[in-house]
């Protein structure tokens, strides 16, 4: 009982937390938005962030530059998006049985992304350090903190605030904001759809690819790890709201609370807490915290 208070009562478990958060928000805010918008279930999400952090990976290694991989993987796998939204995807738009082929094509995606990275980099378990900028640590509470994990929370604050400048205060930003209300009434202003899913598909995958890079020195490199962070992006979009970048924000801050704390006191009970604050909160607010009642 000790050890629990200590924990609970540990500002280093809310730091970490913190650092979870802000990699889930990065994940949640693309995929919230192709929920919201075009009513796509994608499985595939955790394989672009995956795959983005073996780019990266390679990227490091091979050109020892961590801003060139931070700025080339999440390219490759926005073409990579591109590919899966123009060709494969935009079939199974509407219908009676469109969800279920939507799983069933994202699902198997994410398997072939995931043979594809053994393939190419084998299953051992790898990693790369921050960038030497980066690098080092700070005294937090009289212990030491790496000052990486913190640029990572204040990136992840900075890219909340850009998201929300580039939503709520740009053409481009409203006409997505009119999509997620109401995807017909676009089309209808003479505003071609397809492009707008399209874009707003590729802006999911880049920004899982770029959580996928940011979050690779905090996280080693595992196969398995795509499906693991793919669960909790959509526990983070279901309890925040579809559609909503608030409750990307403030439902990633809170799983990722509850995973940490959750690892810290009980770890054989983690993802049951994480489910736990879920229900409790669909209970309180059936469309999550911030989504609209009626949703689709």
């Amino acid at each position: 009982m000790d050890e629990i208070f200590l924990q609970l009562f540990n500002p280093l478990q809310y730091l970490n937390g913190l650092v979870s958060g802000m990699l889930l928000f990065i994940m949640a805010a693309g995929l919230s938005l192709i929920f919201g918008q075009m009513n796509v279930i994608n499985l595939t999400h955790g394989g672009f962030y995956l795959i983005g952090s073996y780019i990266g990976y390679s990227m490091v290694t091979r050109f020892d530059n961590f801003w060139l991989a931070l700025l080339i993987a999440p390219i490759v796998v926005g073409i990579l998006g591109i590919v899966i939204e123009r060709f494969l995807l935009s079939r199974f738009y509407g219908g009676n049985e469109s969800h279920l082929k939507q799983v069933l094509l994202t699902f198997g995606m994410a398997l072939i992304i995931a043979d594809f990275i053994e393939w190419q980099w084998g299953a051992t378990p790898l990693a790369f350090d921050p960038p030497e900028l980066l690098g080092g640590t700070l005294p937090i509470f009289g212990v030491s903190f790496p000052i990486y994990r913190l640029a990572l929370i204040g990136f992840g604050l900075l890219l909340a605030l850009a998201l929300w400048l580039f939503l709520e205060r740009s053409r481009i930003g409203a006409i997505i904001r009119a999509g997620v209300s109401d995807a017909t009434m676009v089309s209808g202003l003479g505003i071609n759809i397809n492009r707008v899913f399209t874009g707003v598909f590729v802006f999911g995958t880049m920004l899982a690819a770029l959580a996928g890079v940011i979050g690779a020195p905090v996280f080693a490199l595992r196969l398995g790890l795509d499906f693991d962070i793919l669960v909790l992006t959509l526990v983070v979009v279901v309890l925040g709201g579809l559609g909503t970048l608030k409750g990307a924000f403030w439902g990633a801050l809170i799983i990722g609370m509850a995973d940490t704390l959750g690892k810290a006191i009980i770890p054989q009970f983690s993802l049951f807490i994480i489910f736990a604050v879920m229900a409790v909160v669909l209970l309180i607010r059936p469309a999550g915290l911030f989504g609209l009642e009626g949703q689709h």
